[in-house]
């Protein structure tokens, strides 16, 4: 008689790996001194993530550009801001630190006192819509394009559009790939970029593939848009995509 036989793993995880493995090799100039890369050091936190909602198909796919200092830098889940991915998505792990930790922007991982505000409100809609995280999660999943964080020898953020152009090239095809990935994994019939570099890319990593896209306001409290009423504006932009799925 054959023994029990292994499940194949959760495709979504082999992607982010091989993501993980990917962009670790590649090399970043000043002004960025050091790069995060969350799908490494918070790895049981971001593969929980996956394990818990990443399985099946999903009506609508959320992407973000790429992890915030007091989200997913510290949690390893997008937009992942401390109190929700602990108390809503029930994911807690201990987080590793990275190999090169800039003094300014120390990784705390769920003892992170500083709430992500982007990350808040992101589950902060979707809790208030849905509830909870499985009926959320049951149609919908969200996915950050870049896994990593950049910095500053001063300690400010950089995104991935600033990087220099041969930079740029390396990590977004490592990315797009990953994307490509995620999507035929999830089958979504909807990409929804959070803000317009993830829809910019969406746009061109899946051109012709039979998705449908659509934007929304990003929820960074650098858009004085997102801090007047950032839930009632996206609620009105996915009503106008008409793909507000309704709650069981």
């Amino acid at each position: 008689m054959r023994g029990r036989e292994l499940s194949a793993p959760l495709p979504l995880v082999v992607a982010a790996r091989r993501l993980c493995q990917r962009v670790d090799q590649l090399k970043f100039e000043l002004p960025v001194s050091h790069v995060y890369n969350p799908l490494s050091y918070a790895w049981k936190a971001h593969e929980q993530y996956l394990q818990a909602y990443g399985s099946g198909r999903k009506q609508v796919v959320f992407l973000g550009m790429n992890p915030g200092p007091f989200g997913m830098v510290q949690t390893g889940v997008p937009f992942g801001e401390v109190n929700a991915v602990r108390n809503w998505l029930k994911i807690s792990s201990p987080v590793e630190r990275p190999p090169k930790e800039h003094s300014q922007r120390p990784i705390q991982g769920f003892d992170c006192p500083r709430s992500e505000v982007s990350g808040q409100r992101l589950w902060g809609l979707f809790a208030n819509r849905y509830g909870t995280a499985k009926a959320f999660f049951k149609d919908h999943f969200v996915l950050n394009y870049c896994p990593l964080a950049f910095l500053e020898e001063s300690g400010r953020n950089r995104t991935p559009d600033k990087l220099t152009a041969a930079e740029r090239e390396a990590l977004y095809a490592a990315c797009d790939e990953h994307l490509r990935e995620a999507v035929r994994a999830l089958a979504p019939e909807w990409v929804i970029g959070i803000g317009d570099f993830a829809y910019k890319r969406a746009a061109e990593v899946l051109a012709g593939q039979g998705v449908r896209l659509g934007r929304v306001l990003h929820p960074s409290p650098a858009s004085p848009a997102a801090n007047l009423d950032w839930a009632g504006v996206v609620g009105k932009e996915m009503e106008r995509l008409g793909i507000w799925l309704e709650v069981e």
